[in-house]
């Protein structure tokens, strides 16, 4: 008897992952359709798994959606973002200084120490990096960086590494630090932070994060059920609402890829992947 089971990916950057899927699986089943997850600890066996059958659709950070785009296309094989979250459109990424530290401008990191998040984090790192190439700024040339690299493969999906350059920040090991907005208000807020102690020199531009990304030959109408039943889902239904709050969002959107064109740029000119999504990032473990 066929296995009519749509079978997704994710990556468990966090003890809550497990909640998450348990709760969709159960969602998915009670609509009538046969769900079940795999967890990996990193995006990169992920993302290989898509390409060797293993699972119908990912969970994918928007570095993740980059492998498997250039690895697609690399194959002649399709690959589709389908769904991403409300919260997942438009974010930024921000450049904190400390207050009255005499970095009013970029042209005042020339020389300072700027901290990054994980190696692979796409808004603590990749995007930072490349937002400062754009603006003149080379790493290793005009300014020292330093990564807080931890829990390689996660894409930055924790908050750890940029934590950890916030921490720096306040206490003088580096003079900015670049973390997501969001991570910014969350770090003002519990008081990683202190209020008043420090500004904003600068924003990336817009960018998306993370989609549901459909592997080559995936069976077409399971993928059409899964993707209906999220769109299904309502901010305002009991049974759904604590599903999407766990997940970090209100409504699920269809996915778009236009948010990616810098990250693109940047995992080719950081050199973390080449065009056929092969890993040629040194010193990256996972």
């Amino acid at each position: 008897m066929e296995d009519c089971t749509l079978v997704l990916g994710a990556v468990a950057y966090a003890p809550k992952v497990v909640t998450i899927w348990e709760g969709f699986k159960a969602f998915f089943v009670q609509h009538g359709l046969p769900f079940d997850y795999v967890l990996y600890s990193n995006y990169e066996r992920q993302v290989e798994a898509q390409f060797a059958g293993n699972v119908a659709v990912a969970w994918n950070s928007p570095l993740a959606w980059v492998r498997a785009r250039r690895i697609g296309a690399a194959r002649g094989l399709e690959v589709q973002a389908v769904a991403m979250r409300d919260s997942d459109r438009d974010l930024r990424s921000v450049l904190a200084v400390r207050s009255g530290a005499g970095v009013a401008t970029l042209d005042d990191l020339h020389g300072r120490r700027i901290g990054f998040g994980a190696v692979d984090s796409p808004q603590a790192t990749l995007l930072p990096l490349d937002h400062l190439r754009r603006a003149g700024l080379v790493a290793g040339r005009d300014y020292a960086p330093r990564l807080f690299d931890v829990l390689g493969g996660k894409h930055g999906d924790h908050v750890g590494g940029e934590r950890d350059a916030a921490q720096a920040l306040v206490d003088g090991a580096v003079d900015a630090a670049w973390m997501i907005d969001g991570n910014y208000l969350a770090f003002s807020a519990d008081g990683t932070l202190p209020a008043g102690a420090t500004t904003i020199l600068d924003r990336t531009a817009p960018f998306d994060h993370c989609n549901f990304t459909v592997s080559p030959g995936a069976p077409e109408a399971q993928v059409r059920s899964f993707t209906a039943l999220l769109m299904e889902m309502r901010w305002d239904d009991p049974a759904v609402r604590p599903l999407l709050e766990l997940e970090g969002l209100k409504q699920w959107l269809p996915g778009r890829t236009s948010g990616y064109t810098a990250l693109e740029r940047a995992a080719t000119d950081e050199g973390f992947y080449d065009a056929a999504g092969r890993i040629t990032a040194r010193d990256y473990r996972y």
